[in-house]
């Protein structure tokens, strides 16, 4: 088993930036593939950005391509979320997810990780 705990979420206004981190434990994340989600209120939960368990290969959604950048460090057992430019669309609880398996284009769907945390909510606002 691997927990997820993220922390770093808050109130920014726009343009701001923040840096969301995902800690894990009981397993080494180097063997994982992370990945970011986010959930506005009544809204599905929607892909972010996925980074290789290698940290070789990433992918974002159009929505974050050149605003955010996913990273991690396997050696703190850490993934993290760099989010520049900050929109009020950007609002939502951000998940960190994992998942042992490479699956393409589904790294994009939820459906495809095993490990999720709790979540940290993101608020972008003047």
């Amino acid at each position: 088993q691997v927990q997820l705990v993220e922390s770093g979420g808050g109130l920014v206004q726009p343009g701001g930036s923040l840096r969301l981190s995902c800690a894990a434990s009981g397993r080494a994340i180097s063997a994982y593939h992370m990945a970011w989600f986010h959930q506005a209120p009544g809204k599905e939960r929607e892909f972010v950005a996925v980074v290789h368990g290698s940290g070789e290969i990433t992918s974002y959604a159009d929505s974050a391509k050149g605003r955010f950048t996913i990273s991690r460090d396997n050696a703190k057992n850490a993934v993290y979320l760099q989010m520049n430019s900050l929109k009020p669309e950007d609002t939502a609880v951000y998940y960190c997810s994992g998942t042992a398996w490479w699956a393409g284009g589904s790294m994009r769907l939820s459906s495809s990780y095993t490990y999720w945390g709790q979540g940290t909510q993101v608020t972008v606002s003047s």
